[in-house]
């Protein structure tokens, strides 16, 4: 009997989610099993769990550059945080009807503004990029007025890696009193941050995104900003954020963020390369293929390509098979068969759009997973392409030319 080995898996998926570090793992144990009292409780206990938490709140503190660790407000991730900043904005300056957004934001964000927008008659401005993902500053200002109470927009985006001009964002709008939030859950631990000299008012970010666990995340809340809590109840944050605090999720991403901080010269440098190797070659050996986002302001683990006349869906099955994981765009928007919300606001041809892979990598990976992706995707591309009537018709056109190489 012959057994057919399995292919090695190789995971290039890490905007979506990362692996938990053993690291971090190993510090969060003794919280499920031993030093498992509520950290609100007066007896020793519970009391003996808070410098932990504490002294994760100090980690994050030193990651984002903040002035203070109480600035720091645990949650249960990203979307969370992005609600809670939004919404207490909103309710901190209710004079005020208008919220500005870009047309490239998460779903947390999107979704909240369209519900608010619909239901509630707040005007939603929804600046506009360019078709390499760059925000449209000048449109951006034409909308800024008094009449505006927040600003939310991402410092970096998780399809294309494109990372936006948050800090000079956030100083524009301070000339009017507007509230600023950025949903940094793919920035933080890949770009360095000094939000201690910065105008952003709050700040969202996800332990899963830099090798923490699921279900846990942070808002940053500057000292001296009005705030209303999403959750009332408890005294927990301070007031900011009743439940009962997950102690071992808390201490697991503060170990993340200790991590992410030594790593980020790792992340930049060697992670960058295997990235823009990844692209070099994918390029070379395959026509009619563009790389998205902005070619030098960009994440250091992100590409995403844009494979002309095949569906991205096909793409992705066929890297499975073949034991290599990626995305066709954000998580919470694969399984549909429509182009994503990014690729229609850069405006990538239609014919490419549906063929948008993502590879998103992290510390983790290594040349030879990108040597086996150079090795399987363009044989993928082409025995897809071959049953494309769609590239039969257009007679594999040469004018479509990468954005930039």
């Amino acid at each position: 009997m012959t057994v057919t080995a399995e292919p090695r898996q190789i995971y290039l998926d890490n905007n979506a989610t990362t692996s938990c570090a053993l690291d971090v793992v190993a510090e969060m144990l003794p919280f499920f099993t031993e030093q498992y009292g509520n950290p609100s409780s007066i007896h020793a206990i519970g009391a003996g769990v808070a410098p932990s938490i504490h002294t994760a709140r100090q980690r994050l503190q030193a990651l984002l550059g903040a002035a203070h660790d109480t600035e720091i407000v645990f949650t249960s991730g990203g979307t969370e945080s992005d609600t809670t900043a939004i919404l207490s904005a909103l309710r901190s300056l209710p004079e005020r009807r208008e919220i500005i957004t870009s047309a490239v934001e998460h779903h947390a964000v999107l979704s909240v503004c369209e519900y608010l927008a619909k239901n509630e008659g707040y005007t939603v401005h929804v600046i506009p990029v360019d078709n390499q993902g760059r925000l449209d500053v000048k449109a951006y200002e034409k909308v800024l007025s008094d009449k505006v109470a927040l600003v939310s927009i991402m410092w970096a985006n998780n399809e294309t890696g494109t990372i936006f001009p948050v800090e000079t964002l956030a100083q524009m709008a301070k000339a009017f009193g507007i509230l600023v939030h950025t949903d940094a859950v793919q920035a933080v631990g890949k770009i360095p941050m000094r939000l201690s000299n910065s105008a952003i008012d709050m700040l969202s970010l996800s332990g899963h995104k830099i090798h923490g666990p699921k279900g846990i995340g942070a808002l940053y809340l500057k000292r001296g900003v009005k705030f209303r809590p999403l959750f009332r109840g408890g005294h927990q944050e301070r007031g900011r954020r009743a439940g009962t605090e997950n102690t071992a999720g808390i201490v697991g991403l503060g170990k993340a963020a200790e991590i992410a901080q030594s790593g980020m010269i790792d992340e930049n440098t060697r992670v960058r390369n295997l990235r823009d190797r990844l692209e070099r070659e994918l390029v070379a050996r395959i026509p009619n293929a563009i790389i998205t986002g902005d070619p030098e302001q960009r994440l250091p683990n992100t590409t995403t390509i844009a494979f002309e006349f095949v569906e991205g869906e096909a793409i992705l099955m066929m890297l499975s098979r073949a034991g290599i994981a990626a995305s066709s765009g954000s998580a919470c928007t694969s399984g549909s068969l429509e182009p994503s919300h990014v690729m229609r606001a850069m405006d990538i041809p239609f014919t490419a759009a549906h063929g948008a892979t993502r590879f998103s990598l992290s510390r983790v990976n290594t040349d030879a997973d990108i040597d086996r992706v150079i090795e399987v995707l363009p044989g993928i591309i082409d025995r897809l392409r071959a049953m494309s009537p769609y590239w039969s018709a257009a007679g594999a056109p040469a004018a479509f030319q990468p954005a930039y190489s």
